[in-house]
């Protein structure tokens, strides 16, 4: 089981771990959209299919956060049909919350569902520690909640999307559009992620880290989650 080890050692580098990220923290954690790609969708009239793509796709490369959760689901799975069905869990969920979130007009708070983004992060983690069973007896059901955490990642985008002023001209067009591109580009960062992790899982240092990469993992969902908290009471 890995959720085991030197308590003292394990405490000290969460600890450790938790202060550099939190020195570190910035305006960069709020993961919102770019103020030239704002300016653009806020301005855009008609069917703008291929610059919607793209910013799709910029947008999922760029999103740190979607990216940890992936990486933490893939981080045991070997068998690419494993992957594939983890992946289209995600993308549907995803997709169903983004496109019905800003067509639809239905808000939820950015920072709280940010926050819960924070949280799949760390429950991801700890899933990959077996934490679960060693607390619960029972793991929840990963492919129920890989794609419960999807519908969250997408709401996260579509709280942020719907602050902007669209055009309805061409809207429910581009919002397709702009999915397309989140998948693609959650393709091509799933690619360069699993050439990473195939390369470090041939060599014998995987096994030995992989309960200390799921602590970090961890720490940065927690301090995603307590950052968005603060801007929770603070600023909303």
């Amino acid at each position: 089981m890995l959720f085991k080890g030197s308590a003292f050692k394990n405490k000290l580098l969460w600890l450790f771990t938790l202060l550099w990220l939190g020195l570190c923290t910035t305006s960069a954690f709020g993961h919102g959209v770019e103020a030239g790609d704002q300016a653009f969708i806020e301005q855009a009239k008609g069917l703008q299919l291929l610059p919607f793509i793209y910013l799709g796709a910029k947008h999922m490369v760029t999103g740190y956060d979607h990216l940890l959760f992936l990486a933490a689901v893939m981080f045991f799975l070997y068998r690419m049909k494993d992957i594939a069905l983890y992946v289209t869990l995600f993308a549907v969920g995803h997709s169903l919350t983004l496109l019905g979130g800003v067509l639809s007009g239905f808000h939820v708070n950015p920072y709280l569902v940010d926050a819960l983004i924070g949280l799949s992060i760390v429950y991801k983690a700890l899933d990959n520690m077996q934490a679960f069973e060693s607390w619960l007896g029972k793991r929840p059901d990963p492919k129920l909640m890989v794609w419960l955490f999807g519908l969250v990642h997408g709401f996260g985008l579509a709280s942020k999307v719907q602050d902007f002023s669209l055009e309805p001209l061409g809207l429910v067009g581009n919002m397709l559009a702009f999915n397309v591109g989140v998948e693609l580009g959650q393709l091509l960062a799933l690619g360069l992620i699993l050439i990473l992790m195939n390369f470090w899982r041939l060599r014998p240092s995987f096994q030995h880290h992989a309960f200390r990469s799921n602590q970090l993992l961890m720490t940065a969902g927690f301090v995603f989650f307590f950052y968005q908290m603060t801007g929770l009471f603070l600023v909303a």
